[in-house]
């Protein structure tokens, strides 16, 4: 039996882990009939496929243009469907909204423009603008919810759009920007909520007409009350509450946010996704989700909970959600996947009890050749407990001074590292290294006050958080001192590069990706920086000292980081822009430190192009494998 090193087995290859999740974001049509799914072809192109569940044969394949992708589907009856397009110029980004509203009937027939600030026909009843997708009625009738933002974002307005006719009707209106909204279950609009440009939480409730909006206070509802949907009998709200900006729990109250029962909470983190019965949909359960995800069901003794438990016991070791239901009840899309599974969808057919398996998003990869992500917690220098995960290379039991990678996740602030399948991790354990990865202060998940300790700490206390997880796992004995190198992406390259300078003694090696290494800079250069709230985010977040953004920024700390350092940019990046790169690389010369480089043309934050990440895989394990000895025993 293994215990502490990984077998010589062949390594999964390289190719496997290059290639991305191809298939995204499914949804049942009402009637259970058809199933949309967003499907990446690579290289920057994607489309929105539809097949017809009885046969799994496709109907309609809507190919969008190059970097635009559908970032919401909504079935708006049984045979239509509305899409907003997104855009992505990087793997590594999230993709973002461009105002723009499409439809199609099942079958690829009857396109339209919806709505869209450059569209050509402009929808009865509204001015161009920028839509996002809302919502759809509880009873499907051709409609959607569009959430309007005008050109100069100075309101927040609502409308019930025909999808078909393309007309629209104002519901709602309030003089204050980029606000959401919660609809009653009759489709009146009851809050609207969202933060101003100082990240100010902001919470508006109208009238049981939908009419005369007015604020309501924190200190009036004691926290910040978060209002997510009407329970079937319209009676109540089920909302996500935190008092003292610390963690969301889950509550249930009257329609003024006042006598609230809680259904979830956990005082380590917040809680997270929510499992929602068919008809009439209201939550059942929701999942708590530091860790492994742990479920708790409102009424663990209800059939709903019993079914649901039921299904998660017939996939061992993964975690089992609903996606959604058809209109009736009969049929249901299930997600399964875990921390060694990317994952698969499932078709439930409630009355025969028979789960059949429709897609997976990724292949060629066997969980069997994955690592055990094995969550863990520990106690930073001051006192507050933190949380991460080590991935253990396939084969071991008991990790014992292995090879390791301290892998930063990006960021930093509303994002965290979990127990799903992660690609990076995986790749790295694969070739026989321990990785070990941290949610240091300013992470997601547990609060508004845990975020907030990580800002204007960017190279201070988040670094101190990622090194003393590095000693904790070295004093656990997990890791070899003498055999530790950093990785990371974007903001995780920016951290891996202030590991090395700040611990040489621990870090032998840096590499980072698409990486922000110059803070001054991105006042100047970069995405982030070209909207009002995203400078005051920068302000907030990193600060104007002079003094503090150089002592932070590892271009300007270079002299410190005498280890190998492997940099990869793309040239057209342009969250961190590829004079982020340069910057960092000129100054390691000027130290005397010239680092690998590997920069690739007309990719963004992150690469499409699966032979890119073939060569940038290949590059980052020959690094590796060259400071801190090759991780296969």
């Amino acid at each position: 039996m293994l215990s502490s090193h990984a077998t010589a087995a062949e390594p999964v290859p390289v190719e496997a882990f290059a290639k991305s999740n191809q298939l995204h974001s499914p949804r049942l049509s009402p009637d259970g009939q058809h199933l949309s799914i967003a499907a990446d072809f690579g290289d920057g192109n994607h489309a929105l496929l539809i097949y017809r569940l009885q046969d799994m044969q496709q109907t309609a394949l809507l190919r969008l243009p190059r970097y635009e992708l559908p970032a919401q589907i909504y079935w708006v009856s049984p045979k239509r469907l509305v899409i907003a397009k997104g855009r992505k110029l990087g793997s590594r980004e999230e993709p973002s909204p461009m105002g723009e509203i499409i439809a199609t009937d099942f079958d690829g027939k009857n396109q339209k423009y919806v709505f869209g600030y450059q569209q050509s026909t402009r929808t009865a009843g509204i001015d161009a603008g920028f839509g996002y997708i809302e919502g759809v009625p509880e009873v499907p009738n051709g409609h959607f919810y569009m959430r309007r933002l005008s050109m100069n974002a100075s309101r927040s307005q609502l409308y019930d759009v025909d999808a078909e006719r393309t007309s629209a009707r104002l519901v709602a209106d309030i003089p204050v920007k980029d606000l959401s909204f919660t609809l009653d279950r009759n489709g009146i609009p009851r809050f609207a909520s969202g933060t101003d440009d100082n990240n100010n939480y902001l919470l508006y409730a109208a009238d049981a007409e939908g009419n005369n909006w007015a604020p309501v206070s924190a200190k009036e509802l004691g926290g910040k009350f978060v209002p997510y949907t009407f329970s079937a009998d319209g009676k109540n709200l089920y909302a996500f509450f935190s008092e003292d900006g610390g963690p969301s729990m889950l509550v249930k109250s009257d329609l003024r946010g006042q006598n609230r029962s809680v259904l979830a909470k956990d005082d380590f983190g917040s809680v997270g996704d929510l499992e929602w019965t068919a008809t009439p949909m209201e939550p059942f359960a929701a999942t708590l989700g530091e860790g492994k995800p742990r479920m708790v069901y409102f009424d663990a003794a209800s059939g709903e909970a019993l079914l649901h438990q039921k299904l998660n016991q017939s996939f061992p070791g993964q975690y089992v959600t609903y996606v959604n239901h058809s209109d009736d009840g009969a049929v249901s899309l299930l997600f399964a996947y875990s921390d060694r599974n990317p994952g698969a969808w499932y078709l439930f057919d409630r009355k025969q009890m028979k789960v059949t398996k429709l897609l997976a998003g990724r292949e060629g990869l066997d969980p069997a050749a994955m690592g055990e992500r094995r969550p863990f917690r520990f106690k930073a220098s001051d006192g507050v407990e933190l949380d991460g995960f080590l991935t253990i290379p396939a084969g071991v039991q008991q990790p014992s001074r292995l090879p390791m990678i301290l892998l930063p996740h990006g960021g930093p602030h509303a994002v965290g590292d979990d127990w799903a399948f992660d690609t990076d991790a995986q790749f790295l354990a694969s070739r026989g290294y321990l990785v070990l990865q941290i949610n240091f202060r300013g992470s997601k998940g547990r609060g508004y006050r845990f975020e907030q300790a990580g800002y204007l700490k960017w190279g201070t206390r988040i670094q101190d958080d990622l090194l003393e997880g590095v000693r904790w796992a070295i004093g656990q004995g997990y890791a070899d001192p003498a055999r530790i190198c950093s990785y990371g992406a974007s903001f995780g390259a920016y951290s891996a590069m202030m590991t090395a300078a700040k611990a040489p003694d621990l870090i032998k090696c840096a590499a980072g990706v698409s990486g922000l290494y110059d803070l001054k800079m991105m006042y100047s250069k970069g995405d982030i920086k070209s909207t009002r709230y995203g400078r005051n985010y920068l302000e907030r977040v990193v600060g104007r000292d002079e003094a503090d953004l150089e002592a932070n920024s590892p271009a300007m700390q270079a002299s410190r980081i005498r280890q190998p350092v492997l940099l990869v940019h793309g040239e057209a990046d342009e969250r961190t822009p590829f004079a982020q790169a340069r910057a960092m690389k000129e100054a390691l010369e000027r130290a005397g430190n010239t680092p690998e480089w590997m920069a690739v043309p007309k990719e963004g934050h992150g690469f499409y192009k699966e032979e890119n990440n073939v060569a940038f895989y290949r590059r980052l394990e020959a690094f590796l494998a060259r400071h801190i000895g090759p991780g296969k025993q």
